[in-house]
């Protein structure tokens, strides 16, 4: 620091305190002490202060991976200088930094390898929009009569055209539930077919399916919004059967959709 800026670090004022300057630093801080308001003051609030600096940081310190440290600092271990008889303020305060310093690497280290363990999934946030919309209907929404094999064939005809797939009646039935309709909805300007189901137990149902370029993903399950959920996917498109069905019974309907749209 030269004489063209005064202004003096806590850590130096600190270690003028605690006597570990030498004489020509001393001389120097003493010049400005009797020059400057803003060092003397601030000065006096140091040396006012009567925190307990070890006991208050010796459990950080304690935890401090020191070998670690050393390795970041470049200290060669044959070179570490001996520890003081009495630890100042400032070793103390260059010790807190050096440990916050090898905190915020460690967190870091650790967010990097669990975002890489647990990547999120591509598909997962339209399962989540289709599971929010689903949860807004009722039998009532599905009510009065199931559409003819001819029906359901031209509405799953928008579908094809739209989603490059090729599904019949045959194709998309569930054992024991009713076709109700299919229809084309839209995901992130892409489209999404839905084909609703009405279970005479549980309530809708729904098989909904989008371009995907995952790549194929055997079945797997979970809960979304207070529904089951199975999901799978092939070369080309990613599919969800959701409903309130019990999630055993899910799979079973999954994968008889699966085989029949894979033939």
């Amino acid at each position: 620091m030269n004489d063209k800026n005064p202004i003096l670090s806590d850590e130096e004022l600190t270690a003028y305190i605690d006597g570990e300057l030498s004489d020509a630093e001393v001389s120097r801080i003493e010049a400005l002490l009797h020059s400057n308001e803003r060092v003397g003051a601030r000065l006096k609030f140091l040396s006012r202060s009567s925190l307990q600096f070890k006991q208050a940081f010796e459990p950080l310190l304690t935890a401090a991976p020191k070998t670690e440290l050393d390795a970041m600092l470049g200290i060669v271990p044959g070179d570490a200088k001996p520890a003081p008889s009495r630890p100042s303020r400032r070793g103390f305060l260059s010790a807190i930094a050096a440990c916050l310093v090898a905190g915020v690497v460690a967190d870091q280290a650790f967010i990097g390898i669990r975002n890489r363990l647990h990547a999120p999934d591509e598909n997962s946030e339209w399962r989540t929009v289709v599971a929010e919309y689903i949860t807004l209907y009722t039998a009532d929404t599905l009510a009065g009569p199931s559409p003819s094999d001819d029906a359901q064939a031209a509405q799953l005809a928008l579908l094809d055209d739209k989603l490059g797939l090729s599904l019949s009646p045959q194709t998309v039935s569930l054992p024991g539930i009713e076709f109700k309709r299919a229809q084309l909805l839209q995901y992130d300007d892409k489209p999404l077919a839905q084909i609703a189901y009405l279970d005479p137990e549980t309530g809708p149902l729904a098989l909904c399916i989008v371009r995907s370029a995952v790549g194929t993903k055997e079945p797997d399950v979970e809960g979304r919004h207070g529904l089951n959920v199975v999901y799978w996917s092939n070369p080309t498109h990613a599919f969800m059967l959701i409903g309130r069905i019990p999630i055993d019974r899910m799979q079973e309907l999954a994968e008889d959709v699966r085989k029949k749209t894979l033939a």
